[in-house]
């Protein structure tokens, strides 16, 4: 869940309209803030260790957010259950293993170290509906050609209706001007050595960070066919071989409302000025023991899971894959303008090269003189990508 970086997002957008007109620059200082504690909260039916996530308001010149440290946070269940959670790397984890059931109410209960207590309204889980596939298929989208990623799932009950949806890509990345020999000056003096294979292939990841709903009221069924993913033809991240983790959650009317306002808020244009303009989101957490204001909400959701692979021949044999993500040709720094490549007299102004910043060195490693130069991500993946190889990837 991102609700502490959309609320802070959609606050920073209205902001930045009201002073687009401005012909003077001006710092972003807040003169006056309240402290509002912000909850990302979700309970699945997942059996796993849940989380819950406690930061706290920050101001616009802030930059970043500060977690909400020392607290006590448990959740309760209508059979008496209390399932406690300790405070690990800027989070709380629960003690246990524990899903939530159906027909059984839970709250979620902070205390924070300085006197605050706050707790949710009782919450039951939604309808358990599985996805029935995750597609990826040749489509065009605005007139470009590329893979559109699918949901597809069906409530034959028709009582799932409010579905969020997330997803983690990973791709393979190959550096497409490694070499097996490079050229080594840490001691001062050039000289060709190998060239370590952890640099060729990487392994590139990216979360979902936009809030991805949908509401079957409108359609005759309860079914989804939802495309949470498209991908151009020429985004190098299907160059090789791809695969995407999707999630898809059931969500009460409650929790979908909030996370719709939520959305349209972030994406407002003009809700400074507006006489709907909504403050301060509230969820479905409340103090307790004084007027403190707590945002975000304790979600109660059910959950399915599915990820699935593809390489670029499966969906476009035959055809040229997309270009790298950046411009690898080969040159040459060298005294004269205009030297070809291969460079021919490359190391009498080694020491002058940026190579920290911004280039790779490659060559035959035979004679020091066929060697040319590349952008560093084309000869080290590990500029863009980690060469640690995910336990959940799987090979052709």
């Amino acid at each position: 869940m991102k609700n502490y970086s959309q609320y802070k997002t959609a606050v920073l957008l209205v902001i930045a309209i009201a002073v687009n007109g401005c012909t003077e620059t001006y710092p972003l200082i807040t003169n006056r803030f309240e402290d509002v504690l912000i909850v990302e909260a979700n309970l699945t039916n997942e059996l796993k260790k849940q989380e819950v996530k406690l930061t706290k308001s920050a101001k616009f010149e802030d930059e970043s957010y500060l977690s909400e440290s020392g607290a006590e946070v448990f959740v309760t269940d209508d059979a008496g259950n209390k399932f406690n959670f300790s405070e690990d790397s800027e989070k709380y984890i629960s003690n246990i293993e524990f899903k939530a059931s159906a027909n059984t109410k839970y709250q979620l209960h902070i205390n924070t170290k300085d006197g605050r207590s706050f707790e949710s309204s009782p919450e039951i889980l939604t309808t358990a509906t599985p996805m029935q596939s995750v597609v990826a298929a040749v489509e065009q989208k605005d007139d470009i050609t590329g893979i559109g990623i699918r949901v597809n799932s069906f409530d034959p009950t028709s009582t799932s209706t409010y579905y969020r949806f997330e997803y983690e890509e990973t791709y393979k990345v190959i550096a497409p001007k490694w070499l097996p020999i490079k050229l080594d000056l840490s001691s001062g003096s050039p000289a060709f050595v190998s060239n370590s294979s952890d640099t060729k292939t990487c392994y590139g990841s990216k979360k979902s960070v936009e809030l991805m709903l949908l509401n079957t009221n409108n359609l005759k069924e309860d079914r989804v066919q939802y495309l949470i993913r498209f991908i151009s033809n020429q985004d190098y991240i299907i160059t090789h071989r791809y695969s995407i983790l999707v999630k898809q959650y059931v969500e009460s009317l409650p929790a979908y409302s909030y996370y719709n306002t939520l959305n349209k808020t972030a994406e407002s244009g003009g809700t400074i000025t507006s006489p709907t303009q909504p403050g301060l989101l509230l969820g479905n957490l409340r103090s307790i023991n004084g007027n403190s204001k707590i945002a975000g909400y304790f979600d109660v959701c059910s959950v399915s899971t599915e990820r699935i692979y593809f390489n670029w021949e499966d969906l476009f044999p035959g055809k040229f894959p997309p270009p790298y993500y950046t411009d690898c040709t080969q040159f040459c720094y060298a005294e004269e303008p205009n030297n070809p490549v291969p460079c021919t007299h490359c190391c009498s102004y080694m020491q002058d090269l940026p190579l920290e910043k911004i280039t790779y060195f490659s060559g035959d490693g035979i004679n020091n003189l066929e060697t040319f130069w590349v952008d560093a991500p084309c000869g080290d993946c590990t500029k863009i990508a980690s060469n640690i190889k995910p336990t959940f990837w799987v090979d052709n």
